[in-house]
């Protein structure tokens, strides 16, 4: 299940990055799955099942949040994610939403929309 919920995510990722990255997307953050380092797989995984269960416990009311509430719930799982893995990450791995490129910003907010799409 970690793959085939880890690749929704990464496919989401890669989607927002494409479309909302100015200029050349660094190669790393629109690498395939199968390139994806095996720590990442298993945050991309994880904050998946954290918004489907979100969705779940919310009754389907998350089509109700804004798509800045949706994309923070992405960064608040995915910073946690980040320090389960990573023991003194980089600050950008870890930066407040207000601290993330709008690029970024709108590409997590992406991704919560395609995980209520495939829920």
């Amino acid at each position: 299940m970690t793959d085939e919920n880890g690749r929704i995510f990464r496919e989401a990722w890669i989607a927002g990055v494409t479309k909302h990255y100015p200029g050349e997307p660094k190669p790393g953050y629109i690498a395939p799955w199968e390139e994806t380092p095996e720590w990442e797989r298993q945050c991309a995984a994880a904050v998946l099942g954290q918004v489907r269960d979100f969705i779940s416990v919310s009754a389907g009311n998350t089509a109700k949040l804004s798509r800045e509430q949706k994309g923070r719930f992405i960064a608040t799982c995915w910073i946690a994610q980040i320090h389960k893995h990573i023991e003194n990450p980089k600050p950008g791995y870890v930066a407040d939403w207000d601290d993330l490129p709008k690029w970024q910003q709108e590409t997590d907010a992406d991704i919560f929309e395609a995980i209520e799409r495939a829920s």
